[in-house]
Parts: structure tokens; sequence; C-alpha cells
């Protein structure tokens, strides 16, 4: 493709979706805060992001507002089909230098992946780079209750369930399933509750909060990281606590589920 605001041409080398539905939760935890780190406004269609690199190898983000085009391509990619990512200049919202996410591959032809000079975008932004694994934090946090989402079975076998730590006993775990029984009575930003397909009459949701996240698949079990407890994954008991406000694990997550934002 080429891009309108830099001149030149881009080498697709993948793409994600930035909706309220779907958004790689590296970037916040809800939508309007994922858009906030990109710099653009955060419209309810949402925005396609085009990783590539330009001529000279460097690493481009491209924002734009044909949502439909890249879902296409992301769905014949995921079904091993070619597909040449050609987004209209039109549809081109803004070019941001840098990856938000990392990859492992690369435009062939062209010098190796890097980042072009702070500044190059027009924005005089630090180019986007993916987040750093060597400490913990609310990104390591998402990204953790990311891996448990995709990986649920491994996950659920490895993490006890009927003797997790009561609510009561865990002051951050309880704070995060108050906050988390909130949204249910009161909307939060779009993106906070995500519900996904995970087989016939389950749903996977994915919750996030400040310094909590919640995933869980509805009619099972739910787990909780925490930012003041790094790399610990929290079983949610199942009976609730009537001393603290919190229902039963199936009717919160029933209610969450009904909250939701799902992927058109």
């Amino acid at each position: 493709m080429t891009d309108e605001e830099g001149g030149g041409a881009l080498y697709v080398l993948t793409a994600v979706l930035l909706t309220p539905a779907q958004f790689p939760s590296i970037l916040g935890d809800d939508f309007p805060e994922a858009c906030s780190l990109l710099g653009v406004k955060p419209a309810a269609r949402g925005y396609g992001l085009v990783l590539g690199q330009d001529e000279e190898g460097a690493r481009w983000t491209v924002v734009v507002d044909d949502v439909s085009l890249v879902a296409m391509a992301i769905a014949s990619w995921d079904c091993g089909m070619e597909y040449d990512l050609s987004p209209d200049e039109r549809s081109i919202v803004v070019s941001l230098a840098g990856w938000p996410l990392a990859l492992s591959v690369a435009a062939p032809g062209i010098p190796d992946p890097h980042d072009p000079e702070q500044g190059a975008d027009g924005t005089g932004r630090v180019p986007l780079a993916p987040p750093s694994a060597e400490v913990w934090g609310p990104v390591q946090r998402r990204m953790g209750a990311d891996q448990i989402a995709r990986e649920w079975t491994g996950w659920r076998e490895r993490v006890a369930t009927d003797g997790g730590a009561a609510a009561a006993a865990h002051p951050g775990l309880a704070r995060a399933l108050r906050e988390a029984l909130e949204y249910t009575q009161s909307p939060p930003p779009p993106g906070r509750v995500r519900s996904s397909f995970a087989g016939e009459d389950v749903r996977t949701l994915r919750v996030d909060g400040p310094g909590w996240s919640l995933v869980a698949r509805t009619g099972d079990a739910a787990f909780v990281l925490l930012d003041e407890e790094p790399s610990e994954v929290l079983a949610v008991p199942r009976e609730g606590d009537p001393d603290l406000g919190l229902p039963k694990l199936p009717e919160l997550l029933a209610a969450l589920d009904r909250v939701a934002v799902r992927p058109a």
C-alpha cells in the first residue's frame, strides 16, 4: 500500500482491529484508553491498525477507518488464504512511527526493521514500541489475562477453583469483584467488558479495571490478575460473599455477559 502522509510504499506485515469489542489489550484497559495511546478519537466504529515497513525498513503503524477491509484481511489470513491488504489512501487516519506490538516477521528484500527518527511521523512522539516483559504492571497483567483466555483448558487445570482464596481474605480480589459487579449496574467505558465466542452457549469474558483483569468462561470458572500480585493468578470463589455484597460467580458472569460488547 501507499502511505499518503509519508508519500512512500508500505510493505504490510500484519494488521489488527481496534474496536470496542476487539483491541490489543496491551494498549489499555478499555477502547478509549487504547485510542488515546495512539492519539485518535474513540470513534464507535473503530479502526484497523496496519503494521508494516517502508522502503528503508522503518517500522510504521497506519491507522485506517476502513474496519471491514481490515477485518476481511485478518479473516483470510487466519484461514491460510492470501489477501493483499491495500486500504484506500482516503481511509488513512494517521501514520505513526514504530509498532505497538512485537512482530517476528519482516518484509523481504529491504533493510531489517528499525524505528524511524523521532518526529518522522510529524507528531513529535517517541516511536511506538511493544511493552517490556521485564517488569510487572498493567500491560503485563492484561497480557497475562489474554494468555489465559487463549489457553483456557491448560490454565483451568492448573489453577484450583474450589479452594481459591476467599474474596474476604484477599482485598485486591474482593475489590476487583466489587468493581466488576458495578459494571453490571452502571455502564463502564466501552471495551472494559468484552465477550467472545468460546463454544456452543459458552462465552469468554475479558473484564478490566484499574489495577485488575478478570478472564472467565460463562458457566465455568473465573480468574483475576492484580497489579499488586506479580504473575499470580487468583481463582474466583464460586459461592460469592454475601457480606461483601458479591453474588455467586455464575450470576456475576451472566450479568457481565449481558453488558459486554461483542464482535460484530
